[in-house]
């Protein structure tokens, strides 16, 4: 496994990230760390902990994947953020110091300082391939955060408004004290794409552990954004460049699956289909927790549309909760794809191409296409010779079968809240999301403004941008 470095401009900013005290949290007043090589570039990009963990869950919990009972609801370990979150409420936002803010524009910050940093040591004698792969790396770091974020304080993605709605604050330099503004949902996407293209004409094709980024990962992102802006052209273009690449599929049958299927952790880190390795932030609102202990658990309607007892995913993907030793009716999710409970895989991987790819055939009429994809792919999820190919009989029918195993391949990957916004503009796949606590029910009507989280208050107060519309 790689080495993971903690280099001092990221111990720095970590301290400095506790003042918050100004837009992006912090007003830096004294003290520079030189960064003079690639080498230190290497260093900043490759530190797991801080590069490759911590992204944003608050749309994961807000999804409908899973539910709390009311145990864990009132349990003194979920926050009064973590209860707001999760019942939609109007006013739930968190603070900036929140890992849910922080973390994203914080790899970003390291990503604009390597930015910066080659571009000073240009002609220095370092090999211009390294320079190009430091670079295309930094550029992706920047816009996949960038595309968290926007899941989740920005509104989605529709080509009709998307130049009139505001984006988010887009960070371009290591500067912490310059003044952002938030531009538009156009001007956001612009430069997820942009900085994405870019990252891919540079990267190597291969990387020597996924979390490190390449050339895969770039078009793998491409698809993966624009699937969430709903061109299903360019998603399933670059789907392609990426399954041209790296198509590799676990069979669920054979020991990649880890020790075994009943096993809470069945995947190892790194596994065979990841393309690039990340994890979201562990709170509460998703983390499974222990067949006696568990918080988030699997909601029912999705737990039952495993229905086909040769599905191996039902076996690798739940297991039961247990109440003194008794089955109590209730699953938790158990097939992350880090060797973790908590810590949840978000990140690229094979299976979610096959299923990007095979959306947008459906879309385009390619009935043929759109099921060889899926047919592959659950063929590798089947007990070994019991799977029977899927067949549709029009374009309308393949998208329907198609998007119902997309909700149940990448359950609990953090997809989900991005597949409500964008599926909800279409009235045949909007969906109304329901919770009761202590009684009450809540809802989440398709295209709610709640679909846009609230801008955490400091940010707010320390600058000049306006606070999402309620």
């Amino acid at each position: 496994m790689m080495k993971q470095y903690f280099i001092p401009i990221v111990l720095i900013y970590l301290l400095v990230l506790g003042g918050c005290e100004k837009y992006l949290d912090v007003k830096v007043t004294n003290g520079q760390v030189f960064i003079t090589t690639a080498n230190d570039c290497q260093l900043i990009l490759d530190n797991y902990s801080v590069m490759n963990t911590g992204y944003p869950n608050d749309g994961q919990a807000s999804s409908g994947d899973s539910f709390l009972n009311e145990v864990s609801y009132l349990d003194q370990s979920v926050t009064a953020e973590d209860r707001a979150i999760y019942m939609w409420n109007s006013n739930a936002l968190r603070v900036s110091s929140s890992p849910q803010w922080r973390n994203s524009y914080f790899i970003i910050y390291n990503a604009n300082l390597v930015l910066e940093t080659l571009d000073k040591i240009k002609g220095d004698g370092t090999p211009q391939t390294t320079i190009d792969n430091l670079r295309g790396s930094a550029l992706f770091f920047r816009s996949y955060c960038l595309w968290q974020i926007a899941q989740h304080y920005a509104p989605a993605y529709d080509a009709a408004n998307a130049g009139q709605l505001p984006g988010i604050p887009i960070r371009l330099t290591s500067d912490i004290n310059e003044v952002s503004s938030r531009g538009t949902v156009q001007q956001t996407y612009d430069r997820i794409t942009s900085d994405l293209e870019e990252a891919g004409r540079l990267m190597a094709t291969t990387s020597s552990v996924s979390s490190r980024p390449n050339k895969v990962a770039a078009y793998a992102m491409l698809a993966r954004v624009y699937l969430s802006m709903s061109d299903y052209g360019r998603a399933q273009t670059n789907a392609n460049l990426a399954l041209q690449l790296k198509s590799t599929l676990i069979d669920y049958n054979s020991t990649e699956v880890n020790k075994s299927l009943s096993s809470n952790t069945p995947f190892v880190r790194f596994n065979p289909e990841v393309i690039f390795q990340s994890l979201m932030v562990s709170t509460l609102l998703t983390n499974p927790g222990s067949e006696s202990t568990s918080f988030a658990r699997i909601d029912p309607s999705l737990e039952a549309s495993f229905n086909d007892p040769n599905d191996l995913r039902r076996t690798v993907f739940m297991k039961q909760n247990k109440t003194n030793n008794v089955f109590d009716g209730t699953y938790r999710f158990t097939g992350n794809y880090e060797a973790s409970t908590s810590n949840l895989f978000n990140g690229l991987a094979v299976d979610e191409l096959y299923l990007i790819r095979a959306e947008c055939y459906a879309r385009s009429g390619d009935v043929t296409g759109a099921m060889t994809d899926l047919n592959n792919l659950l063929r590798k999820r089947w007990v070994s010779g019991t799977y029977v190919d899927m067949t549709a009989g029009n374009a309308n029918d393949a998208l329907v079968k198609i998007l119902t195993e997309r909700r149940k391949e990448l359950m609990m990957r953090g997809q989900r809240w991005t597949d409500l916004r964008r599926l909800n503009k279409e009235s045949r796949f909007a969906v109304t999301l329901n919770r009761t606590v202590q009684g009450t029910t809540y809802t989440l009507p398709p295209n709610d403004l709640r679909y846009t989280l609230l801008i955490p208050n400091e940010v707010i107060l320390n600058s000049s941008l306006t606070q999402n519309v309620r």
